[in-house]
């Protein structure tokens, strides 16, 4: 894989108390035009048809961005799988119940068939909303532009750059010649996967129609309009581009606080038609401000589908899947996510520590000080995975090697931290600052280019507005000073600390003055699913914020490209786990979501991040 221009998506997963805690008044006053719900008071089990559903949205995380091929800088779980995807169908559609795979029934193309290196793609019948079908040629529209803009587009793969020929052979057909024989799942789940067809309407620029769907040139002219159409977010509801959808949903209403609402595209091709009246997305400042109306819903102000947050949840017992529900007339459902989490250290740091940090025993030392068990039970109340690698363990996958089914490399031992720094020339000085005192590079020594009385201390700046990152980090601190590793933790929002280490500081010629980060949502693998790694870990992209470079980890990743061998893909992250390009931290499940009892459908919840409300239904 070339160099990728994305800057990764960090999720959005603010769902703990990002401001002070918000009264019921505010909360009510946040919502007064878009909370009042038309479904049945009480709940039963007769399916009814109609009325309105309720979505909270994450707290101060309102959709932004509407036109599909979007950028880095606007690329969220928010605005693809709560809004975009809802009127606009990617292709391919992953997310079969909690599996991240691919689900033919909801694909608007059939399964690809592999010949060597020849692809062939044929398209089902669907049709946009102005009665025109979907064929190969908005497929090619959409290739046209990401061959034309690729640092445009926020999960940019090297794809299609990576196909030498590209042909449309008929309005269902569309044939591809990859330059290499690439692993089918790979190209399936990490190339194909980014496509989303567009309309032939959106062809055009200010002074008229254009032909980006044919030629590559025009494609910029084309982008720098729609791109300028999509930052008009009042001109959404009615706009001749935007109201042309292929999903299930069409914009009746929107608005920049983030109050949305959607209607059903009674032209919708795919095979579940909504059964509700509409679907209204509301939001909230924080999550108490969410919390508060949830548990206190008036006759204008109710949630259908919301979230308890994680300092308000009774600890989940142990092999439970929830634990006792403190919302009456809720079901309570974890949400859990295909993704890894970590915090980045920064081998490219100027600040004098990039020797340190560049010894694999340092950052053994810091992960055996990270008590992610002690995270999960404490601060996260249960809700949560142990990050043990590259590849998520949540859920369980065929791409999970049985080391990584084994459990955590790292468990929680101050000893054996301290031991590593002894046996590698450090002076350990709990609640201080340990010191190298034996430099060198031999057995023994603390390393090249390390100096003799170095200290280890180290800026770590982190997101707040998240109560569980709040506690991790200050528990870390704490472990970490007791063996002498002094890190001096900076809280600071979130988008401070993605456009600090959100990306490689020298691909992106941005300052790399900063030790580690952590923006606490590491990494969801969406919009491309299978976990090779080509993105984050490989030398020189982009997404590899912290610059971790290791030729033998390069070969690995890219055999698992080339190969559907899982063999390959086992001896990958069991390598590059212990290797600890990253400091592993939990992976907290996406949301702790609540449901009206008389909503059915909603689960169970993808772990792709999806949503489709197209299934639910109110009972009575």
């Amino acid at each position: 894989m070339g160099r990728s221009p994305q800057q990764g998506r960090f999720r959005f997963r603010l769902r703990s108390k990002i401001l002070a805690a918000g009264t019921a008044a505010a909360a009510c006053a946040l919502v007064a035009a878009g909370c009042s719900s038309s479904s049945p008071t009480s709940s039963g089990t007769t399916p009814v048809s109609g009325g309105t559903a309720v979505f909270a949205e994450p707290p101060s995380t309102p959709p932004t961005y509407i036109f599909p091929y979007i950028s880095s800088s606007v690329i969220s779980d928010v605005n693809l799988f709560d809004f975009q995807y809802l009127m606009y169908r990617p292709l391919y559609w992953f997310g079969v119940g909690a599996q991240p795979v691919l689900n033919t029934s909801l694909s608007l193309a059939n399964q690809p068939v592999f010949n060597g290196t020849k692809v062939t793609i044929t398209l089902k019948h669907y049709v946009w909303s102005n009665g025109t079908p979907v064929t190969a040629q908005d497929v090619m529209f959409w290739l046209n532009m990401e061959t034309a803009l690729p640092a445009d587009y926020g999960a940019y793969t090297n794809f299609p750059a990576d196909v030498k020929d590209i042909t449309v052979v008929s309005p269902t057909e569309l044939t591809m010649v990859m330059a290499k024989a690439y692993n089918p799942t790979w190209f399936l789940y990490n190339q194909l996967s980014q496509i989303t067809p567009m309309p032939a309407a959106w062809d055009r620029t200010a002074s008229g129609p254009s032909s980006c769907a044919t030629t590559v040139s025009d494609c910029a002219a084309v982008y720098n309009y729609l791109n300028d159409q999509a930052k008009n977010l009042s001109g959404y509801v009615g706009s001749p581009l935007w109201s042309i959808v292929d999903g299930p949903w069409k914009l009746s209403a929107f608005n920049a606080d983030g109050h949305v609402t959607f209607v059903p595209n009674k032209s919708y091709s795919g095979p579940v038609k909504p059964r509700l009246a509409a679907f209204e997305e509301v939001p909230f400042t924080t999550d108490s401000a969410e919390y508060d109306v949830l548990r206190s819903p008036s006759a204008s102000t109710k949630i259908d589908v919301g979230y308890l947050p994680e300092q308000d949840a009774p600890a989940k017992p142990a092999n439970a899947t929830v634990g006792s529900n403190p919302v009456p007339g809720y079901t309570l459902s974890a949400w859990q996510i295909w993704g890894i989490n970590y915090f980045v250290v920064n081998y490219q740091s100027t600040t004098g520590n990039a020797p340190i940090i560049k010894q694999l025993y340092f950052r053994q030392a810091l992960e055996y000080e990270m008590n992610q068990e002690a995270v999960i039970t404490g601060p996260l109340r249960g809700y949560g995975a142990v990050t043990v690698g590259p590849v998520g363990t949540i859920p369980v996958t065929q791409w999970l090697s049985p080391q990584g089914k084994s459990g955590n490399p790292f468990p929680y031992n101050p000893g054996k931290a301290k031991s590593l720094l002894t046996s590698h020339g450090w002076k350990v000085a709990p609640n201080g600052v340990s010191t190298c005192v034996n430099p060198g590079t031999g057995a023994g020594q603390c390393g090249p280019g390390i100096k003799k009385g170095q200290g280890l201390s180290f800026n770590l700046p982190y997101a707040t507005g998240t109560s569980w990152i709040v506690s991790e980090m200050t528990q870390l601190q704490s472990n970490a000073a007791s063996i002498g590793i002094k890190l001096n933790l900076e809280p600071k929002p979130f988008a401070q600390v993605t456009a600090l280490a959100g990306g490689n500081c020298v691909a992106a010629s941005i300052p790399c003055n900063w030790d580690m980060a952590n923006w606490g949502g590491g990494w969801s693998f969406s919009p491309d699913y299978e976990p090779t790694g080509e993105q984050l870990f490989l030398s020189g992209v982009v997404a590899n914020s912290g610059g971790y470079s290791d030729p033998t980890n390069d070969a690995m990743i890219n055999k698992t490209l080339t190969s559907n061998n899982l063999s390959y893909m086992y001896n990958w992250q069991d390598y590059l786990s212990t290797q600890l390009p990253v400091i592993w931290q939990p992976n907290a499940d996406y949301q702790l979501t609540e449901i009206a009892d008389n909503l059915q459908g909603v689960t169970p919840q993808s772990t792709t991040l999806s949503i489709n409300p197209e299934n639910w239904y109110f009972t009575k």
